[in-house]
């Protein structure tokens, strides 16, 4: 990593969660309706979703459906419905970030990076900190 370069800046927005019920309902939505092509499903078993990828340029669309009413999607459906869940934001070192965060003053729910979909180092801040918004940072590091 560039020893100037911050950390916690992000080079673009890697990707927008979008909860819902069921993946076989809202891929064909996505496909046929915005013209997307779903790339991967794949199913992240420690955070209890499955989840389904479509790619606009630069950035990602990730379907969240969950796999436990009691994880952390299907909590958010059940207390918020469908709909957005989280942005993520591509950094160079999402240790550094989550550090740097922290460091700011900002309330974490991950403080050291863990395995996210596509092989990704994810952690994410908590939304009390990120003005109701559930931010995650993501990279290939870690």
């Amino acid at each position: 990593m560039n020893q100037d370069a911050n950390p916690m800046k992000p080079s673009h927005i890697e990707h927008i969660g979008i909860a819902v019920r069921s993946l076989e309902e809202a891929i064909p939505f996505y496909e046929k309706v915005l013209g997307l092509t779903c790339y991967a499903v794949e199913e992240v078993k420690d955070q209890k979703v499955k989840t389904a990828f479509f790619r606009i340029g630069q950035t990602k669309i990730e379907l969240l459906e969950s796999t436990d009413p009691e994880g952390p999607v299907g909590r958010f459906i059940e207390k918020k419905g469908e709909g957005i869940h989280h942005i993520a934001f591509a950094v160079e070192d999402v240790d550094g970030a989550l550090k740097e965060a922290e460091s700011s003053g900002v309330q974490l729910i991950d403080r050291v990076p863990r395995k996210g979909a596509e092989e990704l180092s994810i952690g994410f801040m908590h939304p009390k900190s990120t003005f109701g918004v559930l931010m995650e940072f993501c990279g290939k590091d870690s």
